[in-house]
């Protein structure tokens, strides 16, 4: 697959255009912790790492940004216990600092 070019946009969400449609995943703000919400992806471009990508671009602007994450999207939190690289920045994880 191409790389994915991905945009943070207004509204609290991420977004990938790609031929076979636009993916996104949508979030809103708590009190400093980003709460994830949902991750969709269009049928034609599932089992392509889209979704993930999204996850991972969604954790890195809240890592960046010194925000807490709390997963209600069960693909973002399966994502995330895949990765344990991103738990300290899920709420409830011990303060990395």
């Amino acid at each position: 697959m191409e790389p994915i070019r991905i945009e943070h946009l207004a509204g609290h969400r991420f977004e990938a255009a790609l031929p076979g449609g636009r993916a996104e995943l949508e979030y809103r703000m708590s009190g400093g912790r980003m709460v994830i919400l949902h991750t969709g992806v269009p049928e034609a471009l599932r089992g392509q790492g889209v979704a993930g990508r999204l996850v991972e671009a969604a954790l890195e602007h809240a890592r960046a940004h010194g925000l807490r994450v709390e997963p209600r999207c069960a693909y973002a939190a399966g994502w995330i216990r895949r990765h344990p690289e991103y738990a300290a920045l899920v709420v409830g994880a011990p303060d990395p600092s």
